[in-house]
C-alpha cells in the first residue's frame, strides 16, 4: 500500500531547508535556469512521499555549516547533489 503524502507546506520548506545547508539556493537555481519549475514540483512531491522525514529533521537540526551531501536516503539527493556540482 502507498505512503499517503505529507503536508505541501511542510515539505516545500524541507525541500528547501535541505537545500540551503547544503548552500543550494533552490530560487537562484530556477532563476539561473539549472532548475525548471516541474522539476522543483517533483522534488517537492517527492519529500512528501517520503518515509525518512523525522530522520530528516533530525540531520537537519544537528547541521552547523554547510553540508557536502544530503542526509542518507534523501530521496532528491542526486539533483540537490547536481544541483550543488554545477554550481
Amino acid at each position: 500500500m502507498r505512503q499517503a503524502l505529507g503536508d505541501p507546506a511542510r515539505h516545500f520548506w524541507m525541500t528547501r531547508s535541505v537545500a540551503r545547508v547544503m548552500g543550494v539556493n533552490l530560487s537562484e537555481e530556477m532563476q539561473s535556469g539549472r532548475l525548471r519549475a516541474d522539476q522543483y514540483a517533483q522534488m517537492v512531491t517527492c519529500c512528501r512521499g517520503c518515509a525518512l522525514v523525522e530522520a530528516c529533521e533530525k540531520w537537519l537540526g544537528a547541521q552547523t555549516g554547510v553540508a557536502a551531501c544530503p542526509p542518507p536516503g534523501c530521496c532528491n539527493g542526486h539533483m540537490l547533489s547536481d544541483l550543488k556540482k554545477a554550481r
